[in-house]
């Protein structure tokens, strides 16, 4: 006797894997009745802003003259940050904006980090809202300091008009092109560029974290354990490598500030 396949009856009774998908960037509330804002990325932002001010207390609350231990390495990210992020764009004034960029590059780098902290494993910044954030601080500050510094006319005539290029192609092509990077692009990269590189390292470390799970616990066969092992492994690799990829956004994010804050002050720098 044959069977006949109705729509209730399944093709299959095995239970069907599915890649992670966009969907694990859906937060609702923590708990029922809570504020629809009171989620887990605005929990472990908070957490991480805490864990920055905790860790400057710890270094420098009680400075030695010999550093030791914490404050050590806070003063070793301190000159990182002025060397490699300040000073090369912001010159004498780099002492002057350094609260800014340091607290910047020690947020992102602990919002990055969250993201391969067990039992946590989400980066902050891979939510679009917190670099927007960030950038929207760097962005108004960027005019503020151009439109001081320069003057209203003036910034955006050294910004449109650079010497040495001919007039005419500054009209045409290059000033229409420079006013969109200056009121879209700049500040929409500014914020993509974490976004995104989160978002991304993100999805892939989920998904070889779910290939792994499932051919090794949840459908566990002989010839599904060798894709479950090797999925394991790439997950190991992948973190290790979204540890490099955390750390560089975090620097190039900072530094992009300070490149952004010394051409409004001094566009010829």
């Amino acid at each position: 006797m044959g069977i006949v396949l109705t729509e209730e009856q399944p093709m299959s009774l095995a239970p069907e894997f599915h890649a992670p998908g966009p969907d694990v960037f859906e937060f609702p509330p923590l708990w029922a009745g809570a504020p629809f804002w009171l989620t887990k990325p605005v929990l472990l932002a908070v957490l991480s802003a805490l864990v920055v001010c905790a860790l400057a207390w710890g270094a420098f609350a009680r400075p030695q003259l010999v550093p030791r231990g914490l404050q050590n390495a806070g003063e070793y990210a301190y000159s990182f940050v002025r060397e490699q992020i300040a000073r090369p764009f912001l010159g004498k004034d780099s002492d002057r904006w350094m609260p800014l960029l340091l607290s910047m590059f020690a947020l992102i780098l602990v919002w990055n980090v969250m993201g391969v902290v067990p039992g946590v494993h989400f980066s902050v910044t891979s939510h679009i809202a917190f670099p927007a954030v960030l950038a929207i601080i760097a962005y108004v500050i960027k005019l503020y300091m151009g439109f001081k510094h320069q003057g209203f006319v003036g910034f955006f005539k050294n910004s449109l008009f650079p010497p040495g290029l001919p007039r005419f192609l500054a009209i045409v092509l290059y000033a229409p092109l420079e006013l969109v990077y200056i009121f879209v692009t700049s500040f929409f990269t500014h914020a993509v560029r974490l976004f995104a590189n989160m978002f991304a390292g993100h999805m892939v470390l989920a998904f070889f974290s779910a290939v792994g799970f499932w051919f090794l616990f949840e459908q566990p066969t002989l010839l599904g354990a060798p894709i479950g092992v090797a999925a394991v492994l790439m997950t190991i690799v992948m973190t290790a490598l979204e540890i490099f990829i955390q750390f560089l956004q975090a620097y190039l994010f900072a530094m992009l500030a300070a490149m952004y804050i010394g051409n409004a002050m001094d566009p010829a720098h």
